[in-house]
Parts: structure tokens; C-alpha cells; sequence
């Protein structure tokens, strides 16, 4: 295969050793210039590292590259009379652009793709140009092996069964590794938004995993991916399935309350089921003994970057989009690409197109390419109502199966995770949750962001997280108190949870997937994991 690339790239060689040769040419013509401008450069920009950039041809072009970005940003933002989402829309769009326009994006301004190309004989070309017509056939990036990742063999393999379905959603249930188990089960909500593995990636890195193992019984919903069925789903539809999923694990195991965990948009929803219950009255509330937030918002006045989707434009965008009654995940997959497109599109464009180079086998990434479509109707609401309208924090106005929420009369104790540098659910914003709630809480920050934030086992000795016993108004109040600690939150999240019971109870019956009430229905991770 690699001689074939070779003979196919012949043409390409004659072109690439004329321009290669016109470089050195200019190059020693252009060396004093192009020293006397290094002071330019900011040494922190990795798509500009390497001796390959030293090149006084393509030492100017990088040079030239960072004053008109540093133009075109500081022009945006030095604009006057916006309002301040105006501004932050045109900022977004500035650096999309600046960020478009890098020389490293493309194979003749980018010295180390040329130096590829004339040492393969342009092989590495026709690879990328293999990589990038495979993508747009696909309609995707492609940022992984897609062949280095199978669903319950090598990612998603924690042992379980699936022992509930409905038209929304699977109940997993996983299998205990130790003889006793805590007698309060735990029911994770991951978001609809992706999958939920996760939380159950390669074993090294599962969450879910790492609960069993501690002695937690572990049940987690898998969300159906939308498709034309689901055209009139809406949050209730949302809210009444976790309702449904805490109410099905009591019974299955004879237990008066569950402890929750709501990540990202399944937390906002978790936060919301919690205002319902506690509506019904304390005894309806108190089947969730306690709720997790990873990364979780219910106040989008500071929501990030995501609010520069809201605009009545992009709002009759979905809804072109959403005509066959969902949002295609791909298009998902795009927006939350561009949030971080410096390392998840040109980095992207330049290892494997530019370069050729083979993809990794990378279980985040291969995860983060499993996309999942939306309903069109809860998502448009879901964006309309909460993030543009911040509704869910004023009491009253909106409604969940037919009764008013109020946060402020939740009282469950919630332990409220955030990752500094997450640029999804920021870390101020997710801080607000402890505005509203009522309840004993804990909120905790945890290095990194939005993902390894939260995926961050104690093996890895990764990061480190911030802890504040004090009151505090603010985040930076939060953080000006703060003690650090390095490592994995996990076991202070586990020391949590079992201040709030510690008995334990034999694994057998009920605590054995399929051998209580509720048949097994298949093996984890289910199929709706699988559904595309």
C-alpha cells in the first residue's frame, strides 16, 4: 500500500522540490529580516514550535501570521458601543476566523507538511488527502482509530446487564466486585448529548468501574440517540425518565432512596427533577438521598461560549436542521469543535491531513467522535428557556410536568463538582448552583475541564482539585480560601457519600444484574449505546 501511495504521488514531486527549492533561494535573502523580528512571536503557540519554523521564509510568514491576529483580536476587543454578548459574539468569530487563517493550516505554508511531503515522495499527501475525503464522506472529523474501540470488549466493558427499557432510555445495572455493597445504590444521569460511557471508558479511566469496585451498587441510564420518533419529545419527557429510573432501582432493591449524579445538561435536568420532587412535599423528596453535579448549570447567566448559538438565527437554523424531527449529532459535534477549534479542528486538519499521519488510538477521543442526534423540540427549548432566558432560576417560571420548580426549596445535600479550566460549563457558572440550593452542599473545583476535569481516576496522579469548608459568595471568594490537593477528587466525592451511609448489605439477589425483580433485558453496555 505504501508503494502505491508512493507512485501515486510521483506528480506531486516536482512541484514540491521546485518550491522547496525557491525557499532556499529567498531564505538566505530574507535571514536578517526575519531575525530582527522574532520578538514578535509568542513563544507559547505549539503550532509554530520546532526547527522546521526557524526557516526565514516561514519564520516571517509566522511572524507576519501573529501581528495581524493580534490585530484582528485586539480590534474586536476594543469595540465600543456593544453590548456585551454582541461583543462576545463578534470576539467568537474573530478568533474562528484568526484561527482559520493560521499558516500551519495548509501544505505549502507549513514547512514540517512540506518536509513530510518531499521525505515520503508526497505518500504523506495522499494519505491526508485519503483522511480527508473519508471525513467528508463521513460528515465528521475523524479524530481516532475508528477500528481501536469496540463497545463492551475494550471501552464500555464493565460487566452489567441491562434490566429496564423504555422508548428513552436503558437502565444499566453493573455487577458488584465485592462480597458487600453500600446499602444506597447510586443512579447516574449522563447527558443526552453524548454517551454515556464516558464515565466507563477504557478500565483504567472508568468512573463506573471505580464505584464498583469501591462497594457502590451502580445503575446508569443510556439515553436513546433521537430519531424521527422522538420529534415531540420534551423536558418533561426528561425529568419523568429520571423520576422513572430512581423509582425503578428503589423497587428493584427494596431501598426508601437512591443517591444521583447529573452531568452537564442531565445535572440542569437532575437539579429540576429535584425541584419537583421537593414541590410534592419532603416525603417524595426524600427518595434521592443525596445529588452529584458534575460540571452541571442552572443559573446561564455566565454560560460561556455556548450562548453565542442562541440567536434568532441559529434558533431557525435548528429548526431547518431538525425538520426530520432531530438535530443531526454531527452538527453538535461541530459547534462543540469550534469552542476549542485550535485543538480540535487545525490541529486536527494538520496531523492527519497536512501530515498523514496514522490516528491514535485514543478511547476521550474515540468517545468524543460517538455522536448522538438531539430531539429538535426539547433542544430548541432547551436553549430558548434556559440558556437565552435563564428560566430554571426564577421560581415559578418554568414547569415540569405540570408543577411550578422552585430551586430554592431543594434541600437535598449536593455535592457540586467544576472544572477550572472548562470552557463548556464555566466554573463561575457552575459555582451559582450554590446560590439556589437550600440544602447541605459542597462544591469543588477540580483542575482541568469540562472531561478529564471529571475523568480523572486516582491512578493517574493527574491534576489536582480545590476544596473550601468557609462560605463564599463568588468563586474567586471560593478559590482565595481554598486549599489544594493534589490527584483525583474521586475519593473525596466517596468520602461524601458515605457520611451519608455507611451500611452495607450482602451482594446477592437483587444486587446481582437479572437475578432480582427485573429480568435481564441484554448485556452492558445495551444497545441503545450502539444505535447511530
Amino acid at each position: 500500500m505504501a508503494e502505491d501511495r508512493e507512485d501515486q504521488a510521483e506528480p506531486f514531486m516536482a512541484p514540491l522540490a521546485a518550491w522547496q527549492h525557491a525557499l532556499d533561494a529567498w531564505g538566505s535573502a530574507l535571514a536578517p529580516l526575519a531575525k530582527a523580528g522574532r520578538s514578535k512571536l509568542n513563544p507559547r503557540d505549539r503550532r509554530f514550535a520546532g526547527a522546521d519554523w526557524e526557516h526565514p521564509v516561514f519564520d516571517l510568514m509566522r511572524q507576519g501570521y501573529q501581528v495581524m491576529s493580534d490585530y484582528m483580536l485586539g480590534a474586536a476587543d476594543s469595540l465600543e458601543n456593544l453590548s456585551a454578548d454582541e461583543k462576545a459574539k463578534i470576539q467568537f468569530a474573530v478568533r474562528s476566523v484568526v484561527e482559520s487563517m493560521s499558516p500551519a493550516n495548509t501544505p505549502f505554508t507549513n514547512p514540517v507538511a512540506l518536509r513530510r511531503a518531499v521525505e515520503t515522495k508526497g505518500a504523506s499527501l495522499m494519505t491526508g488527502m485519503q483522511h480527508m475525503m473519508a471525513d467528508m464522506q463521513r460528515g465528521q472529523l475523524t479524530h481516532t482509530d475508528p477500528d481501536a474501540f469496540r463497545l463492551g470488549e475494550n471501552i464500555a466493558a464493565t460487566p452489567g446487564k441491562v434490566v429496564h427499557q423504555t422508548a428513552l432510555y436503558q437502565l444499566v445495572q453493573y455487577a458488584p466486585s465485592t462480597d458487600a455493597v453500600l446499602e444506597i445504590p447510586l443512579v447516574i444521569f449522563p447527558p443526552w448529548i453524548n454517551r454515556f460511557y464516558i464515565l466507563d471508558l477504557t478500565a483504567e479511566k472508568s468512573f463506573i468501574k471505580w464505584c464498583v469496585d469501591q462497594g457502590i451498587t451502580v445503575f446508569v441510564v443510556s439515553w436513546k440517540s433521537a430519531d424521527a420518533s422522538m420529534r415531540d419529545v420534551v423536558w418533561d419527557d426528561y425529568i419523568a425518565s429520571q423520576v422513572d429510573a430512581i423509582d425503578t432501582v428503589r423497587d428493584l432493591l427494596d431501598v426508601p432512596s437512591v443517591h444521583t449524579i447529573g452531568y452537564c445538561v442531565a445535572g440542569t435536568t437532575l437539579a429540576a427533577t429535584l425541584a419537583l420532587l421537593w414541590a410534592k412535599g419532603k416525603k417524595q423528596a426524600a427518595r434521592v438521598k443525596s445529588a452529584t453535579f458534575f460540571t452541571a448549570q442552572v443559573d446561564f447567566s455566565r454560560g460561556g461560549e455556548l450562548l453565542h448559538f442562541i440567536d434568532d438565527s441559529q434558533m431557525k437554523m435548528l429548526e431547518a436542521l431538525g425538520s426530520q424531527g432531530f438535530i443531526d449529532g454531527r452538527y453538535l459535534a461541530a459547534t462543540f469543535n469550534l469552542l476549542r477549534g485550535k485543538d480540535l479542528i487545525w490541529s486536527t486538519v494538520e496531523k492527519n491531513y497536512l501530515l498523514g499521519e496514522p490516528y491514535p488510538a485514543f478511547d476521550l477521543l474515540h468517545w468524543n467522535g460517538d455522536v448522538t442526534n438531539l430531539p429538535v423540540t426539547w433542544h430548541k427549548q432547551y436553549l430558548e428557556d434556559l440558556y437565552r432566558d435563564n428560566k430554571l432560576v426564577q421560581p415559578g417560571a418554568l414547569c415540569a410536568l405540570d408543577t411550578p420548580l422552585d430551586l430554592t426549596a431543594v434541600k437535598t445535600p449536593s455535592y457540586i463538582q467544576a472544572g477550572r479550566e472548562d470552557h463548556i460549563a464555566p466554573a463561575e457558572s457552575v459555582f451559582k448552583l450554590t446560590r439556589h440550593f437550600k440544602g447541605p452542599l459542597k462544591f469543588l473545583l477540580a483542575g482541568s475541564g469540562h472531561i478529564a476535569g471529571v475523568v480523572n481516576p486516582p491512578s493517574a496522579q493527574k491534576y489536582q482539585y480545590w476544596t473550601n469548608d468557609a462560605p463564599a459568595t463568588s468563586l474567586d471568594e471560593f478559590i482565595a480560601g481554598a486549599a489544594e490537593t493534589k490527584g483525583s477528587w474521586w475519593p473525596d466525592w466517596l468520602d461524601w457519600i458515605k457520611a451519608h451511609g455507611t451500611k452495607t448489605v450482602p451482594a446477592k439477589d437483587g444486587r446481582l444484574p437479572g437475578e432480582g425483580k427485573l429480568a435481564a433485558i441484554e448485556d452492558a453496555p445495551g444497545t441503545y449505546v450502539k444505535t447511530r
